[in-house]
């Protein structure tokens, strides 16, 4: 039975009914595929934007941090470096102080020539000469010649060596030194300096860690006295 015009016409309406709704179904499925591939697309570039800010404020957390300390460091270096000198200021005050009690020393003329035995003796005992130069202030040129005898005697009695001893009046020691002897072997080869600040040095250099801890007590940081 052959199909009128109308039933023909009715037919290809469902044919394209039916063909637009399967096209409207799959663009539907498209769009639906793409704004899930683009949620999940955004998500992982926010979530790669978001680890990039947070390493980046990480690192500048990091380098603040790292500025502090290194400020604080500077800073606590700094403030040893001031306790130092002045820790060191008032060591050398003190030193002046002890020079200025030496001077003071070679005023007691009882005092001064039984040091100045003293010292000429251990020189003596030192060099093992049997002739020497003693040099001393123009000042102390009358006490030495007036202990000369009696320190060659002493020397004769610990060593059983002789040794002649001359003042030399040409080379006097500074006038503003505080006192004491320079003891000179023949042709100046041997020199010993046995004057008041030579000896307060030497001294010093010895007892610095013991200064160190009676003036400023002990440092919980320091491995070695020095």
């Amino acid at each position: 039975m052959a199909l009128s015009d109308a039933d023909v016409q009715k037919q290809i309406h469902h044919m394209m009914a039916f063909i637009e709704q399967e096209a409207n179904e799959k663009a539907e499925e498209i769009d639906a595929r793409a704004e899930e591939e683009f949620t999940i697309e955004k998500g992982r570039l926010v979530q790669q934007n978001r680890l990039k800010i947070i390493e980046y404020y990480e690192r500048k957390e990091k380098q603040v941090e790292l500025q502090k300390k290194i400020g604080a460091s500077n800073q606590l270096n700094k403030s040893r470096l001031e306790v130092l000198k002045a820790q060191e200021s008032h060591i050398r005050n003190v030193l002046h102080e002890a020079r200025q009690k030496l001077h003071i020393l070679t005023q007691n003329e009882t005092k001064y020539q039984k040091l100045l035995e003293d010292l000429i003796c251990q020189g003596l005992c030192q060099l093992l000469e049997s002739d020497l130069v003693i040099r001393c202030r123009r000042a102390d040129h009358p006490l030495v010649e007036t202990v000369i005898p009696i320190t060659t005697e002493k020397y004769r009695e610990q060593t059983g060596r002789t040794c002649k001893l001359t003042v030399d009046t040409t080379n006097w020691l500074p006038a503003e030194i505080c006192g004491g002897i320079e003891l000179v072997t023949r042709g100046n080869r041997i020199k010993i300096s046995n004057t008041l600040e030579a000896r307060l040095d030497m001294l010093a250099q010895q007892m610095l860690p013991e200064i160190r801890q009676m003036l400023f007590g002990s440092n919980p940081n320091r491995k070695f006295d020095n």
